[in-house]
């Protein structure tokens, strides 16, 4: 009896275990498709589509690439302001305006090579003085400086730049501090931001550099953000404005300020460059021994009074006045105004686009006899 029982029970075991394997196959089978193999899991839903739905852009097999609509253009690299030229980041330091002489005695100056812009206007006694715009580079040395006269006061604070000179007409200085303008004065106060170079004789002798410039305006605590005026370059302009690519060639221009003052360009194709030379000789730097140029020159016709026995004047920088822009060995006629605190160019009422690089303005008397072939 005991032997028959245990068989009995054996057998029930048996049998529950195979019932038991059957369920287990049944239900794998249910899990799986025609085929027997798994089913891949369907695409996760990110609310463009039903549950389930494969997005037609999705990512598949990891060979393909994402839809042309889903790529991201990269955004256009900084530039500096009054060059057009690439920046390593932002810029929204103020510039520099450094007053640099022009006398025989001063020649060759140091720094105008790396301006981003030079003004050029007549002082008093038929010389001419230049306004020098840092921005993009801070050479160590930049001189001789000079005094300042009202018209380059204007142009500094169009600017919004840190205004550096050497003096001042009493017009001047008046503006300057009616003005509350951020400016720097080696003769009254300011002397630790300048040298004198024992090489040259007073007072064509006195320099400064950028690093001495924006540590005068640290310890004087000026304002530090620029709120200057903006260029549009003919490059990357988006609304249209345009350079000078065609015109009459210019491939030299002679502008006769006064004797002794004799101001040239002469076309250079290979650098897309005006090379400038005084009286006839290549005007170079004294440190680098590189001759000036530019990318953009504006001759900018405008009226001249003399108002004292000194020969003091009153120069309009404001226009509107007549003018020749030169780019690119060719010339155009022009009319200039500053608006917006800069001085710019205009063909049939258009603003015309500023070539990336340095650009000179040649602010001269009307009726000045220019010669450009």
């Amino acid at each position: 009896m005991k032997q028959g029982r245990s068989a009995l029970l054996t057998g029930l075991a048996v049998l529950l275990a195979g019932i038991l394997y059957v369920f287990i196959l049944i239900g794998c089978e249910e899990r799986s498709g025609e085929s027997g193999q798994p089913v891949q899991q369907a695409a996760v839903s990110d609310g463009a589509g039903e549950p389930g739905e494969r997005r037609p852009d999705t990512i598949v097999g990891g060979g393909d690439s994402p839809k042309e609509a889903d790529k991201q253009e990269a955004p256009p690299p900084p530039k500096f302001p009054l060059t057009g030229l690439t920046a390593p980041q932002d810029v929204q330091e103020r510039p520099v305006m450094v007053m640099v002489e022009n006398s025989p005695q001063a020649r060759p100056q140091t720094g105008l090579d790396q301006a981003d812009l030079v003004y050029e206007i007549l002082a008093e006694g038929d010389i001419t003085r230049f306004a020098a715009v840092y921005q993009s580079r801070a050479p160590k040395t930049i001189g001789p400086v000079r005094s300042i006269r009202p018209y380059y006061v204007e142009i500094g604070d169009g600017l919004d730049a840190y205004i550096v000179h050497a003096g001042w007409s009493q017009e001047a200085m008046d503006m300057l501090a009616g003005r509350k303008l951020s400016h720097l004065d080696e003769v009254y106060g300011d002397g630790k931001y300048y040298w004198r170079d024992a090489k040259r004789k007073m007072p064509h002798n006195l320099y400064t550099s950028i690093e001495l410039i924006r540590q005068g305006a640290k310890d004087k605590r000026f304002r530090t953000d620029w709120n200057g005026p903006l260029l549009q370059f003919a490059s990357d302009s988006p609304d249209g404005l345009s350079a000078s690519p065609s015109g009459q060639t210019a491939a030299k221009a002679v502008i006769p300020y006064s004797r002794g003052y004799t101001v040239s360009y002469r076309y250079e194709a290979e650098s897309g460059t005006y090379l400038r030379s005084m009286n006839d000789k290549p005007h170079t730097d004294a440190l680098s021994g590189h001759t000036l140029s530019a990318s953009n020159i504006i001759i900018a016709y405008a009226a001249h009074r003399v108002l004292d026995s000194e020969g003091r004047r009153r120069v309009d920088v404001f226009g509107p006045g007549q003018g020749v822009l030169l780019q690119r060995g060719t010339k155009k006629d022009i009319t200039w105004e500053r608006k917006e605190g800069l001085i710019r160019v205009y063909e049939g009422g258009k603003e015309l686009g500023w070539l990336p690089g340095q650009t000179w303005v040649q602010i001269v008397p009307s009726g000045t006899a220019v010669r450009i072939e």
